[in-house]
């Protein structure tokens, strides 16, 4: 691989002087996260054995298969070498880790060769290192604060270290170069390599997450820089004192944070809030000289005596009960009532904070009818109004930023919890406990702090990641398996019903039929799974269709010369075939033998029939009886015509999406569509865990559909959905 900028090799950087001592803090580091690395690698390689599998069994050529498969046995037996390598190379990253001052000063050098000689750079060389880029650059824009923090706190701990040549062994950069330093020995070619590089991104550098909180948190313990803290996904001017400001860049995430969709829906909205009042005859409270405008801390002071946590779940599970319906602008009423002012005036919230209100009060509405939730994580949601009324009160960015952390683990809690069905069991899940554990965090610990939000969705999106992993390896296996029973099946299907056309036919000896059925069709449904129509396939049937001819009637000349040019070789294919997949091994000869003599008796006797039957002269046909369609058939056109429009429907289902099916009984569950295998029309449906819940045909799931039985649900984000929804109801009140 050509040496590109950004990418420093391990090589370069190792020191050839003597080992120095490691601080212990460093060495526990190292050894737990050389631990945690090794276990997300397997996983990879893992997840690489799998892909190249499912592409070795879809290819469209011998050669391409054959290529896969070499690629998986090259890699099956390197994989414990490279294994071995990336982990020493790890571990002198902390012995030797590289100083990011060098590698500064070295790379404009890097890049100018780069530059100099791109003509030179083959074209497997630049896909290679264009993912590595990319993979490196999503991981530290990704992980950007841990990453932060973990380096500043290295810098102080390593010797000759410093502001100006800071280190972090762990940096993305390093982890890459030394995964693809150990993967140099593999003799496989760039497609393959790329798959390899993509698993390592999914499985490993995507959780470097883990492993980098870990490191911070041994760090923290040991006293170094304890109170630094890096918040690239907040605010920084909202939390930053009055009278200061705040130098820190703008992240890539924050910019991100305020889209101008987000911004101009929220607007959207205000307007819209704003023309209900003009119509109704609303004038601005802040210039009524008789009320006194509520806003600010003081609402947030006066929200705070609100309680959070629900008295209606004694039991201690939060879902205990229907959903909690609250008219949030009726409580933040009953609180001014019941609020004393200083100056005697009325109290009143200001047209800003009533709107955001009312605008939580909606979205919540919208939740609590939304369908696509299930009915216990949209009663753990429900839990929340209050805290999230004090939220938008507090940060008004809520809903202008898509990344806002309360929005964001809101998104994610629905988005987890759209699989989860009524009938799992509440108590063993660890996915509805590691929601109804967050809820509850929020009610009893939320006391303004959004940091809480961002705390909570981070771990939420990383315990996510572990059952995912899990989850994904299950399913790929369980997709695979499916793939091959239901290609079993069809060509078992398909050379039962071939024989079947064949024998129905032409009456045939009982000892024929034995070989044919029970033996040749062997043959026939091994060629049907290879794939190789051209070859197998059509010369296991031309040796049905010769096998019938040989042992009919033929008077003329041509066809009794092509019989003995055949017969010959349409033995040799028989035994050839039955030897194949061990036919009755033991009386293969024998059998042979009695089907030669068979055939050698047709030839002599099929003369005479075949003359005994000219000379009856041929029987005169009879008209065929015109076809007039059953009952049945004109019920099964119209049944076919009804559900022409749901079949659309059904084939517009993507890969990945969650659906639901209901039962007769009432009762209802929760799937998702891991494949359509087209040969057998067939729909495959797996739950959260990966595991196989149901298949079913293209027209069984448009009856579903038909019948209001199979429901497809919504995966866009909750908060998305719901502004949407209150945008549409908005304008249906302002058109009323």
């Amino acid at each position: 691989m050509k040496k590109q900028s950004g990418i420093h090799y391990l090589r370069e950087h190792r020191d050839a002087g003597s080992k120095s001592k490691l601080p212990l803090e460093v060495v526990r580091i190292r050894d737990t996260v050389t631990a945690g690395l090794c276990d997300l690698l397997q996983g990879a390689f893992d997840a690489v054995d799998d892909s190249l599998f499912e592409l070795a069994n879809n290819a469209r050529s011998n050669n391409e298969q054959n290529r896969y498969f070499e690629a998986m046995r090259e890699i099956r037996i390197k994989r414990r070498g490279i294994e071995r390598q990336f982990q020493i190379s790890v571990n002198e990253l902390f012995d030797h880790p590289p100083r990011a001052g060098s590698a500064a000063s070295a790379e404009p050098a890097t890049e100018k060769a780069t530059l100099d000689n791109l003509t030179l750079v083959q074209d497997d060389d630049l896909e290679e290192q264009v993912a590595l880029n990319a993979m490196v650059t999503k991981s530290r824009a990704h992980f950007q604060g841990p990453l932060i923090q973990l380096q500043t706190r290295f810098s102080v701990i390593y010797p000759d270290a410093s502001e100006d040549t800071p280190v972090n062994p762990l940096a993305p950069e390093h982890l890459c170069s030394a995964f693809v330093e150990a993967t140099q020995a593999l003799e496989i070619q760039i497609r393959e390599r790329l798959i390899v590089l993509k698993q390592f991104d999914r499985y490993v550098v995507s959780n470097l997450g883990m492993l980098l909180d870990e490191a911070n948190r041994i760090l923290i313990q040991a006293g170094i820089i304890p109170n630094f803290r890096y918040h690239g996904k907040t605010n920084e001017k909202a939390s930053a004192p009055s009278g200061e400001t705040q130098s820190t860049p703008q992240t890539a995430t924050q910019a991100a944070d305020s889209s101008p969709e987000n911004e101009a829906l929220f607007e959207q909205i205000r307007q819209l809030l704003n023309r209900q009042r003009q119509v109704s005859g609303h004038h601005p409270r802040a210039a009524d000289p008789n009320i006194h405008v509520v806003g600010g801390p003081e609402l947030m002071h006066l929200l705070a005596s609100l309680p959070q946590i629900p008295q209606d779940a004694p039991s201690g599970d939060l879902s205990d009960g229907k959903p909690l319906v609250l008219d949030l602008h009726q409580v933040v009423e009953s609180l001014l009532r019941s609020t004393e002012t200083s100056d005697g005036k009325k109290p009143a919230l200001n047209e800003a904070d009533e709107d955001l209100i009312n605008l939580i009060s909606m979205l919540f509405e919208f939740i609590l009818d939304d369908y696509n939730l299930s009915a216990p994580i949209q009663v753990l949601i429900s839990r929340l109004q209050i805290p999230m009324l004090k939220v938008v009160i507090k940060d008004k960015s809520f809903f202008s930023k898509a990344a806002h952390p309360a929005r964001r683990l809101l998104n994610s809690l629905a988005r987890a919890g759209i699989g989860w069905s009524e009938s799992d069991e509440k108590t063993r899940d660890k996915l509805y406990n590691q929601i109804h554990t967050i809820v509850l965090r929020i009610l009893e610990e939320f006391d303004g702090d959004i940091s809480l939000f961002e705390q909570l969705g981070d771990e939420f999106e990383q315990f996510l990641a572990r059952e995912n992993r899990r989850a994904s390896l299950v399913e790929q296996r369980t997709r695979e398996s499916e793939r091959g029973r239901i290609k079993s099946q069809k060509a078992q299907e398909t050379v039962d019903k071939l024989l079947q056309e064949k024998l129905s036919q032409h009456t045939i000896s009982d000892a024929v039929h034995d070989i044919l059925a029970n033996g040749w069709s062997r043959v026939m449904f091994l060629a049907y799974l290879r794939n190789d129509v051209e070859n197998r396939w059509n010369s296991a049937v031309r040796v049905v269709d010769d096998l019938i001819w040989c042992l009919h009637p033929h008077l003329e000349d041509e066809a009794r010369d092509q019989w003995v040019r055949v017969v010959p070789g349409l033995l040799k294919s028989l035994r050839a075939g039955l030897e194949e997949v061990s036919y009755n091994s033991s009386k293969l000869d024998g059998m042979m033998s009695d089907l030669k003599h068979e055939l050698t008796e047709a030839f002599r006797t099929h003369a005479l029939a075949e003359a005994r039957e000219t000379a009856k002269g041929p029987e005169p046909e009879q008209p065929p009886e015109p076809q007039h369609p059953s009952a049945i058939e004109r019920q099964q056109e119209l049944e076919d015509a009804a559900i022409a429009e749901f079949i659309e429907k059904v084939d517009a289902i993507d890969i990945g999406t969650w659906v639901e099916f209901g039962l007769v009984n009432g009762a209802s569950f929760r799937c998702k569509l891991t494949a359509v295998i087209e040969e057998a029309d067939c729909f495959v449906f797996v739950n959260r865990m990966g595991l196989k819940v149901i298949e079913k045909k293209r027209t069984e799931l448009a009856h579903e559909m038909r019948r209001g039985r199979l429901t497809v649900l919504e995966q866009g984000a909750l908060i998305d959905r719901a502004l949407d929804a209150v945008v549409s109801t908005l304008k249906g009140k302002a058109a009323g």
